[in-house]
């Protein structure tokens, strides 16, 4: 069974949408606010959140914005906003679906439900391929190649395992800690400077697109898509 968790500061609200999920078979946990969403969402796992957007303590956007950076997990957003600006500015944060208030609460679950099989369709389709493509640079990780323009690159064990952390965490802040402890284990203990000089040789193999390698100065890394 699902478990969605419904953010909004208003009870009858959260009532009404935990009536219909749970005719639906979800399972159903509350958040009053920006902040105890995210903390719920620390501590549990959901398949789905719902939330509000103007709410106390912390609004809906910079929640989902906050949780966005650790969680892989789907979010409608309610609003009493329609303006397009809004719903643009939630689809960039990752939004799955905008639904304007008032809203009809059967409508809302069925959102809910093609949300949710949209996902899983996509994880399915990630499960079911090995093979990353980003302009001319492709990777195919059953056989653990590197391809720039049809041309095979060279990498190391630890370069190639590199990459690919990063690449599987894309868009997101990864720690140096964080790359330490995945890519040399939890007892590293070497010189912190082991970790520069792979991402330097790796941004050079990559050629240009070793742009997608963003520096994070006194945090880590992040890898995105960016112009060529």
């Amino acid at each position: 069974m699902d478990k969605i968790l419904i953010v909004d500061d208003e009870q009858n609200i959260r009532e009404l949408i935990k009536k219909y999920a749970q005719f639906e078979n979800y399972i159903v946990d509350e958040a009053t606010n920006g902040l105890e969403a995210i903390q719920k969402a620390k501590e549990n796992h959901y398949d789905l959140i719902i939330m509000d957007v103007m709410m106390p303590e912390l609004d809906g956007f910079s929640a989902i914005k906050e949780i966005k950076k650790e969680f892989d997990i789907p979010a409608i957003v309610l609003s009493a906003r329609g303006e397009e600006y809004d719903k643009l500015h939630g689809f960039d944060l990752g939004i799955d679906d905008y639904v304007v208030k008032p809203f009809s609460p059967k409508e809302l679950i069925m959102r809910v439900n093609a949300v949710l099989h949209r996902y899983r369709s996509t994880i399915s389709e990630k499960e079911n391929t090995n093979i990353w493509r980003y302009g001319d640079l492709v990777i195919d990780d059953n056989a653990r190649i590197v391809k720039i323009n049809n041309e095979r690159i060279d990498m190391t064990p630890k370069e190639y395992n590199l990459l690919m952390y990063l690449i599987n965490n894309e868009n997101k802040a990864v720690t140096r800690e964080q790359i330490l402890s995945q890519i040399w284990g939890y007892d590293f203990f070497g010189d912190d400077r082991t970790l520069d000089t792979h991402m330097k040789l790796l941004r050079k193999k990559l050629g240009d697109y070793g742009q997608c390698i963003v520096t994070l100065r006194g945090i880590g890394y992040r890898f995105e898509k960016t112009k060529l």
